[in-house]
């Protein structure tokens, strides 16, 4: 069982629709400061963003935000975080945000959340990061894409063992458990495109 001293969580910079999408981001921010794990996150204080961090800083635990310049207003910015990166892209975001965490979990979100979650599993496939990647399923909000996913096996773009870089629960608290036990499969060192 590793340690995780740090948890990138990849969110909404809106609320949504559904109340339980706050209550669980609550409860996750509340859970990561009474297990000591910080929180890395996009650095905002609207929607999810803003929801989990306060709910850490609440709970007296650490935020480490990392936003970048142009989105870094009084607006947006978190102004209570306990550390802040402001960068200059966000791929300098992303780098950042990677380099401070020992684990992700993608809650609820729209394009933005979509395209770091997959980034990060694509970069874990190839070997870059050997990190751990959990979905927090709230109300199933992200069983289509699970089903996807599992569309994506059965044509024979993504290999069987492949589907446990992704692990899914609507638990926070068990979403984490698992997270720590997590093994992810052997990841060979690729030669040839064929090999993915």
């Amino acid at each position: 069982m590793s340690e995780l001293k740090s948890i990138c969580v990849f969110c909404g910079s809106k609320s949504g629709n559904d109340q339980q999408f706050q209550r669980s981001a609550i409860e996750l921010g509340r859970l990561m400061a009474q297990r000591n794990i910080s929180l890395v996150y996009g650095g905002g204080s609207v929607g999810l963003m803003g929801i989990i961090a306060d709910a850490v800083l609440d709970s007296g635990g650490r935020v480490i935000g990392v936003i970048p310049r142009q989105l870094a207003t009084k607006e947006l910015l978190h102004p209570g975080a306990t550390e802040m990166h402001v960068v200059e892209d966000m791929h300098s975001r992303k780098a950042k945000m990677s380099e401070c965490s020992d684990a992700f979990i993608a809650m609820p979100g729209g394009y933005g959340t979509l395209e770091e979650l997959f980034e990060v599993v694509s970069w874990v496939q190839l070997g870059i990061y050997s990190k751990p990647v959990g979905l927090l399923n709230t109300s199933g909000f992200y069983d289509p894409l699970l089903n996807m996913v599992e569309h994506c096996i059965e044509t024979e773009f993504i290999k069987p063992k492949y589907r446990d870089l992704i692990i899914a629960d609507e638990s926070p608290s068990s979403l984490i458990d698992h997270l720590q036990r997590h093994e992810l499969p052997v990841i060979e060192k690729i030669l040839d495109l064929e090999e993915i």
